[in-house]
């Protein structure tokens, strides 16, 4: 092993980190890369905003959770507890048990539906978005349907990134690449960005922080500034607010090079997601 692949990655600062479609509670969590990444971070304040807990797969093979999920609600609570981090946590569709002890606030932690974060910009509206998804609205069985074939697709993703491993080949997300090219999800993908947009307009807000399709962006929208975390089972993507106050997407792959990280902790092969920077 060389000198380099013995450094150990730095811990980087952030003024505010937003995550959101963890999914713990399934097998395609990508649980060791968000570990990783809350591990090697710090902030002031640190947005969970939806579908953290994936309590729909949990009722039907609550098996699937381990102790690597285990210890990501332990590094959070450890945030809180040791770092003096302030903690939101905003309901998804996924996690929506916790409508029950909703608005709750003690100490540094918040449980709510949304969030205003304010910036020298102007303010950001936070919100997981699943109230713009009508399938999820008003049909639930149908929407807890398509969970399940989402899973089976994601079940195919772990065999086909299995048979490339064997030729050598670096990770591809074949579900994601499968959705990307499918019609009807690209134009809802569309709908949702302008429904959000709309919102953040009546709200008067500068910007949307949103989660929930998985898929990660950052880009202006006729004067509103549109972020979307992405998620931690296809994308490995967060938002971030620099301590100059930028907000960024950073993958995790550029996470670890910006961490000193060796090369050989990095994960092969191109990134899987394209996130166009805006100057905001």
């Amino acid at each position: 092993m060389t000198n380099n692949d013995q450094t150990t990655p730095r811990t980087l600062r952030y003024r505010t980190i937003f995550l959101s479609d963890v999914h713990l509670g399934t097998p395609d969590c990508k649980i060791s890369e968000v570990n990783d990444f809350l591990r090697r971070t710090r902030c002031e304040k640190l947005v969970l905003n939806g579908d953290i807990i994936d309590s729909w797969h949990l009722r039907r093979k609550p098996y699937h959770w381990s102790t690597a999920h285990t210890r990501f609600v332990r590094l959070v609570l450890r945030k809180m507890e040791k770092e003096q981090t302030e903690i939101v946590y905003l309901r998804g569709n996924h996690d929506d048990e916790l409508r029950r002890f909703m608005p709750l606030r003690f100490a540094r932690l918040q449980i709510a539906n949304e969030h205003v974060h304010e910036t020298p910009r102007g303010r950001y509206l936070v919100l997981h978005g699943d109230v713009f998804d009508q399938v999820t609205t008003h049909c639930r069985w149908l929407s807890v349907v398509g969970a399940v074939g989402y899973d089976q697709l994601l079940r195919l993703n772990r065999v086909w990134n299995w048979w490339r491993r064997l030729r050598g080949k670096e990770y591809f997300s074949l579900s994601k690449a499968i959705k990307a090219r499918v019609k009807q999800a690209v134009s809802f993908a569309g709908r949702y960005e302008e429904q959000l947009r709309d919102l953040a307009r009546h709200k008067g807000a500068y910007g949307i922080i949103c989660g929930h399709i998985h898929t990660p962006a950052d880009k202006m929208i006729d004067g509103i500034h549109y972020l979307n975390s992405g998620d931690w089972v296809e994308s490995r993507t967060a938002i971030v607010e620099h301590l100059d106050r930028r907000m960024e997407v950073i993958r995790y792959e550029d996470f670890l090079a910006a961490a000193g990280a060796p090369p050989t902790r990095r994960l092969a092969g191109k990134p899987e997601v394209a996130v166009p920077r805006v100057r905001a």
